[in-house]
Order: structure tokens, then sequence, then C-alpha cells
């Protein structure tokens, strides 16, 4: 059974950033495709990023395109997400996901396509 879990949530001013990280156990991390997804007070939960087995592959959704970036460290079982340019709309909760499916952009981005979900960390951005 995977297990994932957020930490580096936190509150920041506009502008400022924030990494996360989303560090996984039992499983081959390496095997499985990873994604960041977020959810604010009232909305739907919400596909941020999503890196590839192998880092050969990332995809973004518009609005975080050239401020956020996703990476991973196979060897250290860790998914990053680093959040540069932060604005009050990227208030939510965190979470990282995983799925042993490949990659695809058609399917990086739908939150049914992952089996596995960590807790979340909460971030908020003040005006």
């Amino acid at each position: 059974q995977v297990q994932l879990v957020e930490s580096g949530g936190g509150s920041v001013p506009a502008g400022g950033s924030l990494r996360l990280s989303c560090a996984a156990s039992g499983g081959t991390f390496s095997r499985y495709t990873m994604g960041w997804f977020r959810q604010a007070p009232g909305k739907e939960r919400e596909f941020v990023g999503g890196v590839s087995r192998s880092s050969s592959s990332t995809y973004y959704t518009d609005s975080v395109k050239g401020r956020f970036t996703v990476s991973r460290d196979n060897a250290k079982n860790t998914m990053y997400l680093q959040m540069n340019s932060l604005k009050p709309e990227d208030t939510a909760v965190y979470y990282c996901a995983s799925t042993p499916k490949g990659y695809s952009n058609a399917t990086v981005y739908d939150p049914n396509e992952y089996d596995y979900w960590g807790q979340g960390t909460q971030v908020t951005v003040s005006s």
C-alpha cells in the first residue's frame, strides 16, 4: 500500500515562494506517475501539475505555468512542487497523488486516474 505525506505548506504574502514535498513509502516510487492537486474552500479539487516516472514529462494547468515547477527525486522517493510568485488565488489545500499508470497528457490532470492520495497541506497566500 502506497502512503503519501505532504509537507512544506504555510502562509506567505503575495509574490512569495514555497516548496512543497511529497514523501512516498510502501511502493516502488519510480513506477508511479505523480501529480499535485489543490482544493480551495467551496471549490472542486483541481489539477496543478504532474510528472512522469522518469521526469521526462511534466504538465501544468494554465494558471500556474511559469510560476510552479514539479520535480521528483526517485532516489529519495519524493516529489516536489516549487511555487513562486504566489497569488492569493493559489490559497488551497494541496494534495499529492500517485498512479501506477503510465504518464499521458490526456489523463495526468484527471483525479480519477490516481489511486493514492496524501492528507494535504495548507497553503495560504495573503494579499
